[in-house]
């Protein structure tokens, strides 16, 4: 395949991305009528999950990790039901929807290396959803809600426990569905290491306008079944024994960092290491409790709390964890676990790379942000014109209340 000719389309269709997604979208449901019912009733997350994914392949062409990446996303897709005839239906979709918003950049030669390559990124997704089925592995976990904490109106901590086990390392994320909001999946970071019972704690905060934030917050109850991905996710302990460590969490990313403290605590309690837990205001401060409880068991771990000062703007709170981390030294020497929201997670890793860390030793998960098509500041100056709303959460109240 022609790597810069694949780049050099795919940059003028990304210049139409919004009106080539739709004309995608309305291409395939127009040339196969059955397949709209697998799509959720909103399609603006989808769209954008949909450029993300192809953007993704674009820009990592000659990554050597692009396959075991397609072919877990095929794993994945299993949970969409997508079958060899729906891959060949968004084919010839997509390579429609690329002709009409490349105008004249679309030549032969263009045509024939995008056929070429949606043919090898179908062939590799269909390959790791039949090796994961072949594994025994389900489509999805059916999981029964056996718990439901409120934080506050804005924050829910959801006890599940599966069906069936759930394998799953400390720091991985599922996608959750519910029959409340049909076909919409939503990814969460499970928020413990393995437990001996199976269950599993998910933490959820209401996104304004967020139909399953809102569906898994404030109408979920204990008793209702839920779906669960298969686990999946690069936020995983690979510090080798000793090594220092640092790690750092905003809003509900309080979670994946909750489980690779649980598992550290298991296993190498004499760690040397620092935990940031980030939130908009010392009242948002929801796991502080088990921060405090960690701590006791893992006496080398030095936690800082970071809030905005009082009667500053929420969105400080970033500012000030940047403080910090400058006043902090032996970044070079530092493995890094960072979770958050993804603006958050951007901004405190580009800075910690001019802290001097090895980018390679910053560990996050990039997850896609609905809404890709909203301009949002980027510059200091457009901050302070207009600055952003905080993304990541947390509630007005800290204690927790069960609902039945």
């Amino acid at each position: 395949m022609d790597h810069q000719l694949l780049r050099s389309t795919f940059a003028v269709v990304e210049r139409r991305a919004e009106h080539a997604v739709t004309f995608f979208y309305s291409h395939l449901f127009w040339h196969n009528p059955g397949v709209r019912e697998l799509f959720p009733e909103d399609m603006l997350p989808q769209r954008d999950r949909l450029l993300a994914a192809l953007a993704h392949v674009v820009t990592h062409l000659e990554d050597p990790g692009l396959a075991d990446y397609l072919g877990r996303l095929g794993r994945d897709h299993r949970k969409f039901l997508a079958s060899p005839a729906l891959y060949a239906g968004v084919g010839q979709s997509l390579l429609a929807a690329f002709a009409h918003a490349a105008g004249s950049a679309w030549t032969i030669e263009a045509e024939k290396a995008w056929t070429e390559a949606y043919g090898l990124v179908a062939d590799l997704m269909l390959a790791g959803a039949a090796a994961s089925e072949e594994a025994g592995e389900p489509a999805w976990w059916d999981a029964d809600v056996v718990r439901h904490e409120l934080y506050g109106d804005d924050l829910a901590v959801l006890t599940l426990r599966p069906r069936r086990p759930l394998p799953h390392l400390p720091g991985q994320y599922v996608s959750v569905s519910s029959l409340r909001v049909p076909r919409v999946w939503r990814t969460y970071s499970l928020a413990d290491a393995p437990r001996p019972d199976g269950t599993v704690e998910l933490h959820v905060s209401r996104i304004a306008g967020g139909a399953m934030s809102t569906a898994l917050v404030d109408e979920t109850r204990p008793g209702e079944v839920l779906r669960l991905s298969a686990p999946g996710g690069g936020l995983t302990a690979r510090t080798a024994p000793g090594g220092l460590r640092t790690y750092i969490c905003g809003g509900t990313g309080w979670a994946p960092v909750r489980a690779l403290l649980a598992e550290a605590a298991e296993r190498e309690p004499e760690l040397e290491g620092r935990l940031f837990v980030v939130a908009r205001a010392r009242e948002y401060l929801y796991g502080r409790e088990d921060a405090e409880r960690l701590k006791e068991r893992l006496p080398g771990l030095n936690v800082t709390y970071i809030t905005a000062a009082p009667r500053q703007r929420r969105d400080r709170a970033t500012e000030r964890l940047l403080q910090a981390l400058r006043a902090c030294g032996h970044w070079p020497a530092h493995d890094v676990y960072l979770a958050g929201p993804p603006g958050f997670v951007t901004e405190v890793a580009e800075a910690l790379e001019e802290l001097g860390t090895d980018p390679a030793r910053i560990r996050h998960d990039t997850l896609p942000s609905v809404g890709r098509f909203t301009t949002r500041p980027h510059t200091a100056a457009e901050r302070l014109l207009g600055p952003p709303a905080p993304l990541w959460h947390d509630p007005e109240a800290r204690a927790p209340r069960e609902r039945t």
